[in-house]
């Protein structure tokens, strides 16, 4: 049998748990990982990445639908459902090989099965009603994840009404369909589906696309889809959902009373996430849960000696880059490494894959006016960027937000290409505390997309040169 005695175990092997696990082996702590399900979590195996796998379907699909635009032509180009959803499986299968090689290597020991807190410093781990072992463990970090909200009467079923998952799996592809909730899941299923070929409607309860967004990012957003064709409903509730033989019809209500009802063949529920506290021994403990997440204070800790949270399980934002962080900062904190900062969200990018991308770090413009601040707004356009109009990419904005007072970069919101892959440069300078002076000093390469991020801290300042 297995060693049971752990310096750390950490219970859930996603991309908070086994980051947290290598990075304790790492500094000489005995450790273990106990996974339920696959190594990888939500985020790699029904998240991030296979998600991201099908955006790129889609996005090359969007491409082939305007090859006129480049003076070329194609004919008889079609989609293949089923082996556009099997090369997403395939990738979400390869890197979850790759983590349970990175664990071996490590001298991470995995057991498979359920984890559940037994009394102080224990876990005991079960596969399917049957006890696989008891470990012992001065320190247990809980990284169980979350999964999909539900809403009374709008519960998916796995056939009509789907969450992330199902939408990730199609049989066949539904001739329309409705999305519940345009946060970045629903969004990005929303833009996937939609360059496949479906009649998209979109309904939000709150006044915007994109809630957690600066509002011209928002906007932009929502005039892009719009123009894509797909339908918007913004202040708007579903009320109910009439499920048929193979259809389903949605009543929805808008902020002013008007009710309507529109049926289509499918529906996505994307309303949020819970965190999974249910069955791990909390009860009889000194962990506080509230709204289905587990309190802890700036290292991890939560109320009960030696048991920490991280990730989903622990609250917002709901990011894997996020829950990797905060695992890392846990277990440097229990051995002791010096010159620790506790996690600060505003510094995380937040990043959304529909088409156009969306992505962003720090405070919005709003944010930032209402904790007091007197601000400085950069923008610049992608039609003034001479890469994106290459790229055929015209439309996009990038914008700042700078302390008028000191000049500390605030916050960066970007709406277009390959944006996610920017807003790295605007984090760093976050962690590194920039000021405008440092971002104006930088030299930027000339044709990239890069160079906006430039002209939008000019333009806070006055001085952009392309627009």
């Amino acid at each position: 049998m297995a060693d049971t005695s752990f310096d750390v175990v950490v219970v859930g092997g996603g991309p908070g748990g086994y980051v947290t696990a290598i990075r304790a082996a790492q500094l000489g702590l005995k450790t273990a990982c106990v996974e339920r399900e696959h190594l990888g979590g939500i985020c790699l195996n029904w998240g991030c990445i296979p998600t991201k796998a099908l955006l790129r379907v889609s996005e090359i699909k969007h491409i082939v639908d305007h090859l006129g635009d480049y003076g070329m032509s194609a004919t008889g180009v079609q989609v293949d459902l089923a082996k556009v959803v099997k090369r997403s499986r395939n990738v979400a299968s390869q890197l979850s090989k790759g983590v349970a090689h990175l664990l071996k290597k490590n001298k991470v020991t995995v057991f498979d099965g359920h984890g559940k807190l037994a009394g102080a410093g224990k876990l005991e781990v079960t596969k399917d009603g049957k006890a696989v072992a008891t470990l012992s463990a001065k320190h247990i970090i809980l990284a169980t994840g979350a999964r999909a909200r539900s809403l009374p009467g709008l519960e998916p079923d796995g056939k009509l009404v789907w969450t992330y998952k199902e939408a990730m799996v199609p049989e066949g592809m539904p001739k329309s369909l409705l999305v519940i909730g345009s946060g970045a899941i629903g969004i990005e299923f929303a833009s996937f589906y939609k360059d496949l070929g479906a009649d998209v409607t979109v309904v939000e309860v709150l006044p915007r696309v994109l809630p957690v967004e600066d509002e011209d990012i928002s906007a932009f957003a929502k005039k892009s889809f719009e123009e894509q064709g797909m339908k918007i409903h913004v202040d708007t509730t579903v009320k109910a959902l009439k499920k048929g033989a193979n259809k389903v019809t949605a009543t929805l209500e808008a902020k002013g009373g008007k009710v309507t009802e529109i049926t289509v063949d499918r529906v996505i529920l994307a309303v949020g996430i819970v965190g999974n506290v249910e069955n791990l021994g909390l009860e009889g403990t000194k962990v506080k849960v509230e709204k289905a997440h587990v309190m802890i204070d700036k290292w991890g800790a939560t109320g009960e000696p030696g048991v920490y949270a991280i990730g989903d399980l622990a609250g917002p934002p709901w990011l894997a880059h996020k829950a990797s962080h905060e695992g890392v900062i846990v277990v440097e904190k229990i051995a002791g490494v010096q010159g620790l900062h506790p996690l600060d969200t505003s510094k995380i990018p937040g990043c959304t894959y529909c088409r156009p991308q969306v992505a962003s770090v720090g405070l919005t413009e709003k944010a930032a006016r209402d904790k007091g601040y007197q601000v400085k707004v950069g923008k610049f356009p992608f039609m003034g960027n001479g890469k994106a109009i290459a790229l055929g990419e015209p439309k996009g904005l990038v914008k700042t937000v700078f302390d008028a007072k000191t000049g500390e970069l605030l916050g960066a919101h970007m709406i277009g290409a390959e944006v996610t892959e920017l807003i790295q440069g605007y984090a760093v300078a976050r962690t590194m505390e920039g000021t405008e002076a440092d971002l104006m000093h930088t030299v930027f390469p000339h044709p990239t997309l890069s160079e906006m991020m430039h002209e939008a801290v000019l333009d806070a300042y006055g001085r952009a040169i392309h627009f």
